[in-house]
């Protein structure tokens, strides 16, 4: 093994997508697994097998896509879920199993109710049973942050004895500082030596998730487990382009580490998860927020206009961020089209090609400049396949100060047109209230956003919705895209309603 080599293990498609409104459906998946291969990350945990049938379909569908990267599924210390985990990932050429119980005083004793000794009997039989599916099983201590260190002794040297070749130590809640990190990576390291790889995997809670796996990197943890933007559940997890970025650009810190990451594509994979998963990094998010190379500041303006190092660390051009230029029209033809959404990160088959080249064409016609994050949008839209059972025809509304609004709306369904209109306070209320009536399923809007996609008073919107049809349903999401807000906001009610009712068919 490289001892300067940093293992980059994405779990994007897993603990990310545990982001609250971060849900994708398995085509979704399979183009951010393609662009993470594209990344250069070399472990990609594409999900948790056990957890549903759609989370099994689409490990097993990008085990079948990807080439060079490692496919990993988590599972928990339990036969069967190791199974689903060996099941999912087999048509995969490089493949590991990801397992892991918790080893904390608070987790044993309320969550497992399980003694230590009992513990460590479950994680070793869980190791051995799934080595016999695969050669690479990583082990995870859940809660390690809060773990007794000798028990992470006496548990990690019996998982490795029974075969694991990496062991995580989760700092699961984000509890803890960077020197306290250090301390625990740095005895555990010295503790196992060469029989494992020591990896890190480390929650935002308190702000400090890269800054803690930056201390366990200098303290020998040389596997760190990170997704794109930060995502992932509560604070999210540590971001795989800060770290990625640190350690290029402070190499006098980190002398002689490096990652396999191409970071000119960091950008395009930032980008099309926002886009997929409709959570935008905050503007000010270090390496990829839209203000990330903006300088407002005067003197801040003319030192870089001077000599750009006097303000930057980072080129824009280094992760792949460059202008986001005009380089598509009415008059671009399809050749063209294909080469920009390859470079834009997207990997399409011929017909959906096509009908996303149809739908660009359409967008020509009503705007007239087009951008990178106009294709990117579009693209993302197209490669949602939500079952169009009902479809926006035609979308007529009215509003006044008073606050009433009213919607009238032609839906189409079963080959059949159907009109109606209503009152709402707000045009966008107006308009939820007359698809529930023609739909005649209720539905109860949770949440509610709009984002400009690109720059200019033509600016494409794009509108994300969760709506919960049913008391006891959990809320669906719906995305539409439109040049008219308020019609955005229709077809992404309608994507949520048609999820609704395709999952109950």
């Amino acid at each position: 093994m490289d001892k300067n080599k940093i293992i980059i293990f994405d779990t994007t498609l897993r603990d990310g997508e545990q982001s609250p409104g971060a849900s994708m459906n398995t085509e979704e998946k399979i183009q951010i697994a393609l662009q993470l291969e594209r990344l250069g990350v070399d472990v990609m945990e594409a999900g948790f097998a056990a957890a549903s049938p759609g989370d099994f379909d689409a490990i097993n569908q990008i085990a079948k896509q990807v080439e060079s990267i490692k496919v990993a599924s988590l599972s928990r210390a339990l036969e069967r879920d190791i199974k689903a985990a060996a099941d999912a990932i087999a048509p995969a050429k490089n493949r590991r199993i990801h397992t892991f119980i918790a080893t904390s005083p608070i987790h044993m004793e309320h969550k497992l109710k399980m003694k230590p000794d009992e513990v460590i009997k479950r994680a070793v039989e869980a190791v051995q049973y799934a080595k016999s599916f695969v050669d690479d099983v990583e082990f995870s201590c859940e809660d390690a942050g809060r773990s007794d260190i000798s028990f992470l002794k006496e548990i990690c040297d019996a998982v490795v004895n029974a075969g694991a070749k990496t062991l995580n130590l989760p700092d699961t809640v984000g509890f803890r500082l960077p020197y306290e990190i250090a301390d625990m990576v740095r005895i555990m390291s010295e503790y196992i030596g060469d029989r494992a790889i020591i990896s890190v995997h480390n929650h935002n809670d308190l702000g400090l998730a890269v800054a803690n796996t930056l201390a366990s990197i200098k303290a020998g943890a040389r596997q760190v487990e990170c997704t794109i933007n930060g995502l992932g559940e509560r604070a999210g997890n540590a971001a795989l382009e800060e770290i990625v970025m640190a350690i290029k650009t402070r190499s006098d810190e980190f002398s002689g580490l490096y990652t396999d990451i191409v970071t000119k594509e960091i950008y395009a994979t930032s980008r099309l998860v926002a886009s997929i998963t409709g959570i935008e990094p905050q503007p000010n998010k270090a390496i990829v927020g839209k203000n990330a190379f903006a300088h407002e500041s005067g003197i801040h303006q003319d030192g870089v206009l001077k000599c750009a190092q006097t303000y930057e660390i980072i080129k824009a051009e280094d992760i792949g961020a460059e202008k986001n230029a005009l380089v598509l029209g009415k008059h671009s033809g399809r050749h063209a089209f294909k080469d920009k959404l390859v470079n834009l990160g997207f990997d399409l088959n011929d017909e959906e090609v096509n009908e996303a080249f149809s739908k660009f064409k359409l967008l020509c016609d009503k705007k007239k400049e087009i951008f990178d994050d106009d294709i990117r949008a579009l693209v993302s839209d197209e490669i949602i396949k939500i079952p169009e059972i009902y479809t926006i025809e035609t979308l007529s509304t009215s509003s006044c100060n008073s606050g009433h609004s009213s919607a009238a709306i032609s839906i189409k369904f079963n080959g059949e047109i159907i009109s109606d209109a209503a009152l709402g306070n707000g045009t966008a209320d107006a308009i939820f209230k007359v698809i529930d009536r023609i739909s005649k399923v209720a539905g109860e809007l949770k949440d509610y956003k709009v984002s400009a996609v690109s720059q200019g008073k033509d600016a494409l919107a794009k509108v994300t919705v969760k709506v919960a049809f049913g008391s006891s349903e959990p809320p669906f999401i719906g995305h539409g895209l439109d040049i008219d807000t308020m019609m955005a906001s229709a077809k992404a009610y309608v994507s949520a309603l048609n999820s609704y009712l395709s999952m109950k068919k």
